[in-house]
């Protein structure tokens, strides 16, 4: 026989044992510039293409009274210009190069991104840090995208039957003066009066380096992404930051049911939507859970609603459930389900509960729990894959207050749910006061 060396061996061993799993998710590297601006970036070399984005701390909820539809305008008014890149050349500029750009605005911050090829990251970091400190803000632009905000309301709300019910739902979930009680949109009567004045007080409080993340993701080296940011965005001074309001519910709701008849509404729905702690106030293990059940309950077609009132009892064409975790105040967990043609809305609702109540009675059949863990904790493997994802969750994780951990450390949180964990965040859902139940119907006897 052969011998073997002890140091051969040693060295067969090392690369025949089985590779370990990095821990986090996306492993991104961060830094601080000096002005306090924090820089993500995401490695992600399969294509020689960058994606760049800043994200602001602020949102519609940080509008002063009675100022709503702000942060939207001032998310159109960045496209306008500056001195140096004027009538909308930063557009212009991004498309001669292939570039790809877009902006969005949430109750709790406001992004801004662009995708081009990875040799053109400087020439967008130096086009965002222009318009982070220099916007021009013309009066006459002002009043141009003021009344495209006004359009676009009529568009995405009154005419939206669905919008329309969900606007009227957020304000019977929330308190009276809470700034989730209105749409991020703003009111019609409040967004036609604001003023140039109004937007970049706004923009000079709140659009600052210290008050937004950078975050790059794609076919970049980290020292170049640093030397580049300490460039142009370093170059920007900081502002002092007023504290941001806690948006926790500390409360009474309205709460109860609302009811939405349209003649341009196809077909029925329904929905309950519940107040739950989200990662700002609630403990992990409870936060995790309560994924996890919704995942259970349900998300996709192999999920227990789907299963029981999709396929095996045709009551339903959609059915499932949705919880919000990354709030920067309390987070919300939703059912809603649509009937079948001559299927009583109030019988499908009766067995979406029934479903929800037999999970709670009888728990999860066996090796359920764990094929639904796996299932999670393989989408945050495959996430890392795709250039956005990391881009996207680590940028709403931290504008909204939450840790880089929350994140990397995610599937780990997984695989330690058991199932009591999970009966116990549903006992809770389902025993929850502060909700809204919604209805959604056709009108048939009205043209309107």
């Amino acid at each position: 026989m052969m011998k073997i060396s002890p140091a051969i061996l040693a060295l067969f061993l090392l690369l025949c044992a089985p590779l370990q799993v990095q821990a986090g998710v996306f492993n991104p590297v961060t830094f601080t510039l000096d002005n306090g601006m924090e820089v993500v970036v995401l490695p992600n070399h399969r294509a020689p293409v960058v994606l760049h984005m800043v994200w602001y701390k602020v949102g519609s909820a940080d509008e002063p009274k009675g100022k709503s539809g702000m942060a939207h305008l001032l998310e159109h008014l960045m496209f306008k210009g500056t001195a140096k890149n004027p009538d909308g050349a930063f557009s212009r500029i991004l498309a001669q190069h292939g570039g790809q750009e877009n902006a969005f605005t949430t109750y709790d911050y406001t992004g801004y991104h662009q995708t081009v090829a990875a040799d053109r990251l400087e020439m967008v970091m130096e086009l965002e840090a222009d318009r982070m400190s220099n916007l021009a803000m013309d009066a006459a632009d002002v009043v141009t995208e003021r009344d495209v905000v006004l359009e676009e309301r009529n568009q995405r709300i009154e005419n939206n039957p669905g919008a329309r019910l969900r606007v009227e739902a957020q304000q019977k979930l929330f308190p009276k003066d809470h700034p989730y009680a209105r749409p991020i949109i703003g009111w019609r009567e409040e967004l036609a009066k604001l003023t140039r004045e109004d937007v970049l007080a706004f923009y000079k409080e709140h659009y600052a380096p210290n008050n937004a993340i950078l975050v790059v993701a794609g076919d970049v080296n980290v020292e170049d992404v640093k030397q580049l940011a300490q460039k142009y965005y370093g170059a920007i001074a900081p502002v002092k930051l007023a504290p941001q309001p806690s948006l926790l519910v500390d409360g009474p709701i309205e709460g109860g049911e609302t009811v939405l008849k349209d003649a341009r509404v196809p077909q029925p729905s329904w929905s309950q939507t519940l107040l739950q702690p989200s990662y700002t106030n609630g403990d992990v293990k409870r936060i995790v859970a309560l994924e996890v059940l919704s995942e259970a309950l349900g998300d996709g077609a192999t999920s227990r609603l789907y299963r029981k009132l999709v396929i095996e009892q045709p009551l339903a064409v959609s059915v499932g459930t949705h919880f919000d975790s990354g709030a920067r105040g309390d987070g919300t967990f939703m059912f809603h389900a649509s009937p079948r043609p001559g299927v009583d809305l109030d019988v499908l609702v009766a067995a979406v509960r029934a479903e929800a109540q037999r999970l709670l009675d009888e728990g999860f059949e066996d090796g359920e729990l764990d094929r639904i863990k796996k299932r999670l904790v393989s989408s945050a493997v495959f996430a890392r894959d795709e250039m956005k994802a990391g881009a996207y969750t680590i940028g709403a994780a931290r504008t909204a207050g939450h840790s880089i951990a929350t994140v990397e450390d995610w599937p780990e949180h997984i695989r330690q749910v058991r199932e009591q964990d999970v009966l116990d965040a549903l006992a809770q859902v389902l025993a929850e006061p502060r909700s809204i139940t919604t209805k959604l119907l056709p009108d048939e006897g009205s043209g309107s």
